[in-house]
């Protein structure tokens, strides 16, 4: 096994427990956390390989049955994919620059050395890797969010999709032109953009009724039914096949193609757990 992103040794801990030190792996960039992890395994009497080096690059050469990336990721690294034996599993957390709504790379290779992979859409994921741009909402804009009156507030029987959509937020996330990042800590479903200043707010007011308030640029309520349609025509996947490229690109697409999208391309960043 490879763990990718070492940070306090948890996982590689596990890892040891489960198969056996010898068979182990962990990589980690930052060379204070693999010296301080090595210290805590061994004092636990495991004694796996500790490699500082690039979680991108992983440990050329060699072949892993399982691969474990503890961070998130804008697309999965090639090279790992590159170092998964035949019958191997790696497993990554993949999201944009907002940390609204990720998912999970599982991607396989099979006995006779074919890849295959998909998307999961996931509620919650591993925080970014080294140098991963993020977004958030400033507590200003949550304050506006919250209680301005809006460019305009509607009555709509249209219902904002489920918390439990998942496979729709995922599709949102990347194919709604980024930027958008959801306030969880609102009673409501609240949507911001912090680049434009947008936002959005749906309010329950009765039996299949939303007060919808919009500000901004954007109209993002329109952008979230519009693609609403096209994720229920999609037959309302809650995961993606991921296809890997010959040019190295990587593209999300839902089973019967009505939904896809292409992944950043890969970057030499991102190699620790500790950003």
């Amino acid at each position: 096994m490879l763990d990718v992103g070492t940070g306090a040794g948890v996982t590689a801990a596990v890892a040891c427990q489960v198969c056996g030190d010898q068979g182990v792996v962990t990589l980690d960039r930052d060379r204070h956390l693999t010296d301080a992890a090595a210290a805590r395994l061994a004092k636990l009497g495991f004694r796996p390989q500790v490699v500082c080096g690039s979680g991108e690059q992983g440990v050329p050469g060699r072949e892993f049955d399982r691969i474990f990336v503890s961070y998130t990721v804008e697309c999965v690294p090639t090279a790992l994919v590159n170092q998964l034996a035949q019958g191997g599993t790696l497993l990554a957390h993949v999201t944009s620059a907002s940390p609204s709504w990720p998912s999970l790379a599982v991607v396989r290779r099979t006995a006779d050395g074919h890849v295959t992979a998909e998307l999961v859409a996931v509620e919650f994921a591993h925080r970014a890797g080294h140098g991963m741009a993020r977004i958030w909402l400033s507590e200003e804009l949550r304050q506006r969010m919250a209680t301005e009156l809006g460019t305009w507030t509607q009555r709509s029987m249209l219902a904002p999709p489920a918390d439990s959509d998942r496979g729709f937020w995922l599709a949102a996330d990347h194919l709604l032109g980024g930027g958008l990042v959801r306030d969880f800590g609102s009673e409501h479903l609240v949507i911001g953009s912090p680049g434009c200043g947008s936002w959005m707010r749906a309010e329950p007011v009765g039996h299949r009724r939303w007060n919808v308030t919009v500000q901004g640029p954007r109209d993002i309520w329109k952008e979230i039914q519009d693609l609403a349609d096209r994720w229920r025509a999609a037959r309302s996947p809650d995961r993606y096949r991921l296809y890997f490229d010959a040019d190295g690109r990587q593209r999300a697409a839902s089973k019967c193609g009505g939904l896809s999208w292409q992944l950043p391309v890969a970057r030499p960043l991102g190699e620790g757990a500790t950003s």
